[in-house]
């Protein structure tokens, strides 16, 4: 389903990503880890076009979006959160939703009448059904500012499955949550995978990663240094010494 050949970004003598090569299959979870400063974000920033490469190409579904603008990579079926949340903190939980929709049929109903009568019955029902994957229908008319930490995280996750995404970016998703949150985060990641998508799961915390991805890639310094099955990479050298640490079991 994506396709990165060759891709890299520089800024000025630093190379952030460097020559990068990575696909993920349609359906698959696809962990992308490293230690900080390794190229994660950037890689994520570089598929969603906020960042344009220095070289190389990004390709989607069979085709180049290199030079794609973010709506339009969002419009083709690539959605993500944000390590730092991005919500429209003055409207409503679901507000936020609404304004996410991104299919024609979806841009239809933000007419006038659509939003008096709150959209068609199917939209309503989907868009309930994202707030509760989230855990959030008792907080639909809120502002997003309102909410707490875990509640923002879990929103900005729904907001991204608005767009109706073929391949959905998460990025630190589990960043600043509890043990339970982050048990909630794995079932929801994998009820997601079972509704058929295809995901990106960018994450330091490595035991969500081990359990919900089906492959990983391991980045340092801009290139990818090691990439297979969970087992394999946690038994990698290069990557106990670069990510894990020489000494991790």
């Amino acid at each position: 389903m994506l396709e990165l050949k060759a891709l890299s970004r520089h800024f000025g003598g630093v190379r952030a990503v460097d020559g990068l090569e990575l696909s993920i299959a349609r359906g698959e979870i696809l962990g992308l880890i490293g230690p900080n400063g390794s190229g994660k974000s950037t890689t994520v920033n570089l598929i969603t076009g906020l960042f344009a490469p220095s070289a190389g190409r990004v390709v989607f579904d069979g085709e180049d979006l290199t030079g794609a603008p973010t709506h339009r990579r969002v419009a083709r079926g690539i959605a993500r959160t944000f390590q730092n949340i991005r919500l429209f903190g003055r409207l409503t939980v679901w507000q936020n939703l609404w304004v996410a929709q991104n299919s024609p049929a979806d841009r239809a109903e933000r007419g006038f009448f659509a939003r008096w009568l709150g959209g068609s019955r199917g939209v309503r029902e989907r868009l309930a059904g994202l707030l509760e994957l989230a855990g959030l229908a008792h907080r639909r008319d809120e502002l997003a500012a309102s909410l707490s930490f875990g509640e923002q995280r879990r929103l900005e996750l729904a907001r991204a499955l608005a767009t109706r995404p073929k391949l959905l970016l998460l990025d630190e998703p589990a960043a600043g949550m509890n043990a339970e949150e982050i048990g909630q985060l794995d079932e929801r990641i994998r009820r997601l995978k079972g509704e058929g998508y295809t995901i990106l799961l960018i994450e330091h915390h490595m035991e969500l990663v081990m359990a919900v991805a089906d492959r990983i890639a391991v980045l340092n310094f801009g290139q990818k240094i090691a990439e297979g099955p969970p087992p394999a990479i946690q038994a990698d050298p290069a990557v106990r010494k670069a990510y894990l640490g020489s000494d991790a079991k």
